[in-house]
């Protein structure tokens, strides 16, 4: 945890003590591992405005949260996790009122009119599922933005690397993720 910045490594520290305490195999096992959530913190980094798909149980859209005081997280998950309370409860109401959780999947789009900087998309790694919540977030992708596909180089989520491929998305790998930034002039393509 060391390459994270200090509230953040405090976060993921306690959070991996309640995970322990509260037999959490599941954040335990699939939690953003802390040098892809580095790089990930990196690109997000003087982004006011970041949607993930993908909550889970919340570690990522609290770490980001935690690393800039000025960011926004809109974070989407069609499965309800009960444990996500027990994290939440670990960082202050102020970093809280920066998260909005919404329990629907991340191709059911964002709210009309949102903009968004940073779009992380770590759900189903399944290839079509991929695609459609690309496509139904693009139009809400401003000039410059960074779109992040979580685990494309991992070889458990082939899906993902389809997704990209399918999709013609220039970019390159940054750890075992895959990143891309929206061109101004092309942002109603996404290319």
């Amino acid at each position: 945890m060391r390459v994270l910045p200090p509230r953040v490594a405090l976060f993921q520290w306690r959070a991996l003590r309640r995970a322990s305490a509260i037999n959490d195999t599941f954040s335990l096992t699939s939690a953003t591992r802390p040098e892809d959530l580095s790089r990930l913190l990196k690109l997000a980094a003087k982004r006011r405005s970041v949607a993930e798909l993908g909550t889970a149980t919340g570690w990522t859209a609290i770490s980001l949260a935690l690393s800039d005081p000025g960011v926004q997280v809109i974070t989407y998950d069609p499965f309800p996790h009960p444990e996500r309370s027990a994290y939440l409860e670990l960082v202050s109401p102020d970093v809280r009122a920066r998260i909005t959780c919404i329990g629907a999947a991340g191709s059911s789009g964002p709210p009309v009119g949102l903009e968004v900087e940073l779009l992380y998309i770590d759900s189903s790694h399944a290839r079509d599922e991929t695609i459609a919540e690309f496509a139904a977030w693009r139009p809400a992708l401003v000039p410059g933005a960074v779109v992040v596909f979580d685990d494309y180089l991992h070889p458990d989520y082939p899906g993902v690397r389809a997704a990209v491929e399918a999709l013609a998305l220039d970019g390159h790998p940054v750890g075992t993720m895959y990143v891309h930034q929206v061109r101004s002039a092309t942002r109603a393509t996404g290319r």
